[in-house]
């Protein structure tokens, strides 16, 4: 149920005598859950809404509306508390966090809402049969789903969880009642690669263009995995045989469909996949088409400016190699400028986790300090930061780290337009 905050005025709320402590309890008989109903309802021309008034009594009435017209309410809570995975995946990154960080980088999120509001990836493990028609019921799509397997068993032994055999069930019906998904599979060598990736994919493949794509990122390690399940690394013949059999089945499948992580390529030494195939580019928070991407928008940005400053450009040791290459078009176009890429070993996860967004600022701090003198400004992009803060992942701020170290940092929004800025331009203003 939602109970009502405030009701807008000159609303259809209004007009219906709705106030402050009245309580939706359903819309066209089903119960209002969450926001989300609201939200679906308000949308909708003609429905029923079911609401206790404050002296107890209920009452339904049928609402006829236009569109683009809204009941006007605001509730005291949007009832999205976060739903939590019950899975023990063998992989699973926050299972090798080290104790004593922050209470909220140890919450392992596995909720169907999350996913449709903001692309947050889920297993649909701890969906009831009541979920499932809710999330067809509300159309919400897309959803973003980590299948990591279509074998039935192998997921079950990869999640540890009895029930993860749903998920072929789970696509079919989704996928046949119009609900599009975006699906990632976290690739653990030895598990549910090779023959088994491929399976995933032409299984998955099935239900497109309701399956959009398929992405595959590789299992993020880090040093604190005593006692977990062994899982390989991956190297670069590895990597290299990943991109061929995902280009081999595209090609076959005529769509651009399996789309890998980029650090795939950074290992295999290969470019990136070109611009264009990244489409919409729906899979860029999990890895995916983010250098493509990043590519274009440098070459978008490069003018001829004159920037007399020496700086340091903070990366994860995957990608530097790249970055010094980006760096180097930068000088070309920018008279006076000096530019070092840092690649920052991360020694609090340990170094196979080697990409820029898991840098801590302890880490950071080192590897600038152990520098050399002469350059006055560190740029390094913003996925280095928890989202909305100036805080790194082991609490150290923005401030400290540019008190510690004696030099200007420079948060980038993580775009090239925004890189080319900080690299070729004095007065960027944001994030120094």
């Amino acid at each position: 149920m939602l109970r009502i905050k405030e009701v807008q005025k000159n609303s259809i709320g209004e007009e219906l005598g709705l106030e402050k402590g009245d309580v939706v309890l359903a819309f066209d008989g089903h119960s209002a859950v969450d926001i989300l109903d609201y939200l679906y309802y308000d949308e909708k021309e003609f429905f029923t809404i079911t609401v206790r008034q404050n002296n107890g009594d209920e009452s339904s009435c049928e609402i006829e509306k236009y569109e683009d017209e809204s009941l006007g309410l605001i509730f005291e809570d949007d009832n999205l508390g976060i739903k939590t995975c019950q899975n023990h995946c063998i992989f699973c990154f926050i299972d090798q966090m080290p104790c004593g960080m922050r209470d909220s980088l140890y919450v392992k999120d596995d909720d169907y809402r999350q996913s449709f509001l903001h692309g947050n990836f889920v297993t649909l493990t701890n969906l009831t049969k009541e979920d499932e028609e809710r999330i067809v019921r509300l159309n919400l799509s897309p959803l973003y789903v980590s299948v990591h397997t279509m074998n039935g068993e192998l997921r079950k032994k990869m999640t540890g969880n009895r029930f993860a055999d749903k998920i072929v069930g789970q696509i079919d019906k989704f996928a046949k009642n119009g609900i599009t998904m975006h699906t990632q599979v976290v690739l653990a060598r030895g598990y549910n690669d090779g023959e088994e990736l491929e399976y995933t994919a032409r299984e998955l493949f099935k239900y497109y263009p309701n399956v959009k794509t398929m992405a595959v990122v590789p299992v993020g390690m880090t040093k604190f995995r005593d006692g977990l399940t062994p899982i390989q690394d991956i190297d670069k013949d590895y990597a290299s045989s990943v991109i061929a059999l995902a280009r081999k089945l595209n090609k076959e499948f005529k769509a651009n469909f399996i789309q890998l992580g980029d650090e795939f390529y950074f290992r295999a030494g290969l470019d990136v996949e070109p611009y264009e195939f990244y489409g919409d580019f729906a899979q860029i928070e999990n890895g995916v088409g983010t250098t493509a991407k990043f590519l274009k928008e440098i070459d978008e940005n490069l003018k001829n400016r004159t920037f007399n400053k020496k700086i340091l450009l903070i990366s994860g040791t995957s990608a530097s190699e790249f970055i010094k290459k980006q760096a180097q078009k930068v000088e070309q176009k920018t008279k006076g400028v000096e530019i070092k890429v840092l690649a920052v070993k991360n020694e609090f996860f340990g170094e196979t986790v080697n990409c820029t967004g898991l840098l801590t600022g302890q880490d950071i701090l080192k590897a600038i300090k152990n520098c050399g003198d002469g350059y006055e400004i560190a740029v390094m992009p913003r996925h280095v930061l928890r989202e909305n803060t100036n805080l790194f992942l082991d609490g150290m701020t923005v401030d400290e780290l540019a008190e510690k170290t004696g030099k200007k940092i420079r948060i980038t929004d993580g775009t090239g337009e925004s890189f080319v800025k900080a690299l070729s331009m004095q007065n960027l203003a944001k994030g120094e």
